[in-house]
């Protein structure tokens, strides 16, 4: 059987004063016919990555609009994670692919989870590559399945996404961050729904959190809450590129002696791979005691990744592919000049030059940086700018009512 994951309760009444009345009251009657629907979200693991914090909130939210709404998450091994993320991998544009064993074993656990899947479900919303063969295995189990891409599939490596497509193809609907992550010829029996991500503002770690109260908790990490600070957050995985980050901060400190950089990231029960690039990470900032480079093993959760971001001069996102990056709203959410990479989503949260920069190179980044910090009052016209815009577009009350939306549609 698939594990079904514990959920604390959500109220959409305590969102009201930021999303607004209007959407709230939009979302209610969206709602209305929907109510006693049993719904169940898929993915491969419970933490670790957007995906997980976004169905933390999301799920609950949906109860409380009322419909019976489950998450579970599938069973795998260490091999079967290893090819998923070589899947992931290829899917985003690299070279080298599954073998047919890893493409066995992929099938394999897919076709137990398709056993494993218990219930009667109105609509199964299916997220990522990992668990994509359950409708091909249960389609007997829901009247609606939904397959929910978090990953940029716009220039895949031919190979997986040829696999892939006839099951992708299968599902009565597919959401997707953006118009061009849709692979070339694709086809869908209810069609292709765009639908952005979204952060949950009143989460511990996007709650508003007092200048004091965040200087307190990095001074724990070793921060020098006197001097500039600079930090990303990510996974560590060479799309996010830690490594460039840590070539545009030895820029900024030439100019800038008494600037800190810091990496925070989680380590994910599906991505072994990040533990070897977090360990080649750690030996590229060499030693350097300006270089903070944290992850939930050094007790970082979600009140301190709050912390970091709010106390930082600058945030980072400075990825080369990016599925969306909602690192990049949780900084703008907090009213933090941020300067990204001009790839994937991120460009749909930045006005390049009034919400943030973004940028394609650490020299360009480093530049960026310089300038934010020799001038304070561009930093806050840019915080100011990007959090008007994450409120109105990529908060989680906007995509409950895309998800409310989508459910009736494929009622009708």
């Amino acid at each position: 059987m698939l594990q079904e994951v514990s959920l604390g309760q959500k109220s959409l009444a305590d969102y009201t004063h930021i999303a607004g009345k209007e959407l709230t009251e939009h979302i209610r009657a969206l709602a209305e016919p929907l109510k006693g629907q049993r719904i169940l979200h898929v993915s491969a693991t419970a933490f670790g990555g957007g995906v997980s914090e976004i169905l933390y909130t999301i799920v609950p939210l949906m109860r409380d609009a009322g419909l019976d709404a489950h998450w579970h998450v599938i069973f795998g091994k260490e091999e079967f994670f290893n090819a998923t993320k070589l899947l992931h991998n290829s899917l985003q544009g690299a070279e080298e692919t599954l073998s047919e064993e890893q493409w066995e074993l992929f099938d394999e656990i897919n076709a137990i989870n398709a056993d494993g899947l218990q219930g009667e479900w109105d609509t199964i919303v299916v997220h990522d590559p990992q668990p994509i063969g359950l409708r091909r295995g249960a389609s007997e189990k829901s009247r609606n399945w939904i397959w929910r891409c978090h990953i940029d599939l716009s220039e895949p490596n031919p190979a997986p996404i040829a696999r892939l497509q006839p099951l992708i193809e299968e599902y009565d609907a597919t959401v997707w961050h953006m118009p061009v992550y849709v692979p070339n010829g694709m086809n869908g029996n209810g069609g292709i729904r765009i639908i952005p991500p979204a952060i949950d503002p009143l989460s511990p770690k996007n709650m508003a959190f007092s200048p004091d109260d965040a200087a307190f908790v990095c001074h724990q990490f070793g921060i020098d809450v006197d001097r500039p600070l600079i930090t990303q957050v990510s996974r560590f995985d060479p799309w996010k590129d830690p490594i460039g980050v840590i070539d545009a901060y030895r820029l900024v400190h030439e100019q800038m002696p008494d600037v800190q950089l810091a990496l925070v990231g989680s380590m994910a029960t599906d991505d072994p791979e990040g533990w070897e690039f977090f360990q080649h990470t750690v030996e590229y900032a060499d030693a350097d005691p300006d270089i903070k480079i944290l992850n939930n093993l050094n007790n970082v959760g979600a009140i301190e990744v709050n912390a970091f971001q709010s106390q930082s001069d600058v945030c980072l996102q400075k990825s080369i592919r990016e599925g969306f990056g909602l690192t990049v709203t949780e900084a703008l959410w907090k009213g933090r000049p941020t300067v990204a990479g001009n790839v994937g989503g991120i460009p749909l949260q930045i006005e390049d030059g009034k919400s943030g920069f973004l940028v394609d190179s650490p020299d360009a980044c480093a530049q960026r940086c310089i300038e934010i910090l020799a001038d304070p009052e561009l930093g806050k016209r840019l915080g100011r700018a990007g959090k008007e815009y994450a409120r109105r577009e990529f908060l989680s009350p906007r995509l409950l009512r895309d998800w409310l939306q989508l459910f009736g549609e494929l009622d009708t």
